[in-house]
């Protein structure tokens, strides 16, 4: 209790340098908890993959289309149990800064294989009923303040032209993981426009979504797919949708690294700031550290309460910098949600920032300690100041 005492006092002897620092330590933590929370998000869509689904596509790239004809063929290869198709339909809500995903989607299908987006059964009969009907996530809904029966225009840039949904659904996530900035609808609406006004672009998909009996048989239902348009006009390309979303992390992996190092130079930075702080109080009190060791105190003794200031200052400054991610993060969320839709501090992430506090004051408390404890008492007491 002593000590206790001892340290909270010798923290707070010079409040301004005290607040100061411990202000510092908390943008830095929660500049740190931030950069993290966006790195493990960036790979978000691959931990939250489902190992019974597949996807597949054109054998070249994304932005070639496969015949409509495949998907019947694909659904009788063994241990597929179900099929439903995608396009990416990149529309625009009245200006570009309103954009959000959009897609066109066989409904049914659609559904089954994406559990996780949960709609009452009646949202889901209208939705399936209603040939323009659309559904949207609740963050997206929420954000432009749509309700169930409203009706949406896009601009299409892909499809050009204006196109009119009716909101028949507005889903939920399943997990607090699950996206909820989307907006889906029914291909048939956007096929059956294509054959009236371009119809080399009908009957054209972006990409398959293949749900199979068990994980383990994945491999090889990938393979059996890939078989049967092997030396075809448009050869396809299966794989897991891990690996679907690990492609797209892949070509920002440069960036990821960078954010990744960029978040430890900033713990690095406050390592130093910490340090010079508490070697400006430790040379300030030599003087008191020789009386201390006259009076019969150890080394240890006088090591403690150096540690424990800077550890005090350092934890107090991360667990400031920790309450004030989740605000940080939640402003993120509402205000960038179109590019961040998910951004949830995880547990693991707090542990770091708080690791990352006690190292900060474990390190910043060593040549402190070490002049306090080498320094003679003769030397010490002669020093004023």
């Amino acid at each position: 209790m002593f000590y206790l005492k001892l340290i909270i006092r010798n923290s707070f002897r010079h409040k301004l340098r005290a607040l100061l620092t411990i202000t510092g330590i908390a943008v830095a933590i929660l500049a740190f908890g931030l950069l993290r929370t966006l790195v493990g998000l960036w790979y978000l869509g691959v931990e939250t993959s489902s190992s019974t689904r597949l996807v597949t596509r054109s054998s070249i790239s994304l932005v070639f289309t496969l015949p409509i004809s495949y998907r019947e063929r694909i659904r009788h290869v063994p241990g597929v149990t179900e099929v439903s198709t995608m396009n990416w339909f990149g529309g625009v809500y009245i200006t570009e800064k309103n954009f959000f995903p959009n897609f066109a989607v066989e409904p049914r299908t659609f559904l089954s294989i994406y559990p996780e987006f949960i709609l009452t059964p009646e949202e889901k009969k209208g939705f399936l009923a209603d040939r323009q009907g659309a559904v949207a996530g609740r963050k997206l809904a929420a954000k432009h303040g749509w309700k169930v029966g409203d009706r949406i225009t896009l601009k299409g840039t892909i499809f050009p032209g204006q196109w009119e949904f009716v909101l028949r659904g507005i889903y939920s996530g399943a997990q607090k993981s699950t996206d909820e900035t989307q907006f889906f609808f029914h291909w048939n609406y956007l096929n059956e426009t294509m054959r009236k006004t371009v119809p080399r672009r009908a009957d054209q998909i972006g990409i398959f979504m293949v749900a199979v009996d068990r994980p383990d048989r994945a491999a090889e239902v990938s393979r059996a797919v890939d078989a049967l348009f092997k030396n075809s006009l448009a050869e396809t390309r299966t794989e897991t949708e891990k690996a679907f979303q690990l492609s797209f992390v892949a070509m920002t992996e440069a960036i990821m690294i960078a954010i990744q190092i960029v978040s430890y130079v900033v713990i690095v930075i406050i390592m130093v700031v910490a340090a010079n702080t508490m070697a400006m109080t430790a040379r300030e009190r030599l003087s008191e550290y020789a009386t201390m060791k006259s009076l019969g105190f150890g080394g240890w003794h006088i090591a403690t309460t150096i540690f424990g200031e800077s550890l005090f200052i350092s934890l107090l400054g991360g667990l400031l910098g920790v309450i004030g991610t989740f605000p940080a993060a939640k402003w993120i969320e509402t205000e960038l949600s179109q590019f961040f839709p998910v951004f949830a501090i995880s547990d693991s992430t707090i542990m770091l920032q708080m690791s990352a506090a006690l190292v900060v004051g474990l390190v910043a408390g060593i040549f402190p300690a070490w002049r306090g404890i080498t320094i003679p008492i003769s030397a010490g007491l002669r020093r004023i100041g």
